[in-house]
């Protein structure tokens, strides 16, 4: 169905280390607020409509400042992009974020900065035993994606890095700073490049040949090849999620879903399952929704 003008919003997302400049946009289908709903109706209102701030994790943080590191390095000439001049690069991108959101410097803090900067370091050092990224240039890095489908949903996001082979086979990449998922877990992690092989596909017509995951906790890489019917049957899986989000939007009806993923809730005092009452349901925006800090963070780098 056409979604109305009034929609309730979704993922305002940006890459990490990108200017705060507010601005209003349409609302939007976005692969982490796809999750939450998925996960809990009542936490993707409190973060998406409600927009109730939480506390970034030093895990998250730790994600934004890899994935700047690692758009820093595909911007040198390939030749300079060794692993010694992806270290030099870590203290810069971390300045950046930090210049971006002072309020982090206190994650840090506890166990110390050194400490944090060499966490990050590792993690780069990581990614070059799993790619050499002197070998070839990618298409694109930390690009801003947006299609609107035939039914009017508009998906919306930031893709780390888009490879496209002088074939003209195009892959698209995912860097995650944890571990990869066990085999019970593997759909979950690909909807995210699912969501983005989709756009590709509704953008450029082109079927995406491959889609990875970097892990670099474990060092470990997860590939997968989609085909057209499969991405098709995705599209209509989004088309119904948003359709239902709309509706609940209208009502304000957005139930709880317990799960252990309950206690790493910043809105779990507010959740009626534990004791908590959400604050008077706002109603859903008529322009759009205005972007912020917070969603530098938001972004499911470190899934």
């Amino acid at each position: 169905m056409p979604v109305p003008v009034s929609t309730p919003p979704a993922d305002a997302e940006k890459t990490p280390g990108e200017a705060a400049a507010p601005a209003r946009r349409r609302p939007a289908l976005s692969p982490s607020r796809a999750i939450d709903f998925k996960q809990c109706p009542l936490k993707y209102r409190l973060r998406a409509i409600d927009r109730i701030p939480e506390q970034p994790s030093r895990h998250a943080v730790r994600g934004t400042v890899v994935h700047a590191v690692l758009e820093d390095l595909y911007g040198l000439p390939a030749v300079d992009r060794l692993p010694q001049r992806a270290v030099a690069l870590v203290e810069p991108a971390w300045e950046r974020v930090l210049a971006d959101r002072p309020e982090i410097a206190e994650l840090v803090a506890d166990n110390g900065l050194d400490r944090f900067l060499a966490e990050v370091r590792t993690l780069v050092e990581s990614y070059y035993r799993l790619e050499d990224p002197t070998r070839f240039d990618p298409e694109s890095r930390e690009a801003r994606v947006e299609v609107e489908l035939g039914d009017g949903v508009l998906l919306r996001g930031f893709v780390d890095r888009i490879d496209i082979a002088p074939t003209g086979q195009l892959r698209v990449v995912d860097y995650k700073t944890g571990r990869a998922p066990g085999l019970s877990n593997e759909t979950k992690a690909l909807f995210q490049l699912k969501f983005y092989a989709l756009v590709v596909l509704r953008t450029r017509g082109i079927l995406p040949a491959q889609l990875r995951l970097i892990y670099l906790a474990d060092e470990q890489i997860l590939t997968y090849a989609p085909d057209e019917e499969e991405l098709l049957r995705f599209e209509r899986t989004l088309s119904a999620l948003w359709e239902a989000i709309v509706d609940a939007g209208r009502t304000g009806d957005f139930q709880p879903n317990t799960s252990w993923l309950c206690n790493y809730c910043d809105y779990k005092p507010l959740c009626p399952e534990f004791g908590g009452t959400p604050p008077p349901y706002p109603g859903w925006p008529t322009d759009g929704v205005t972007e912020s800090a917070d969603d530098a963070l938001a972004e499911a780098v470190a899934d």
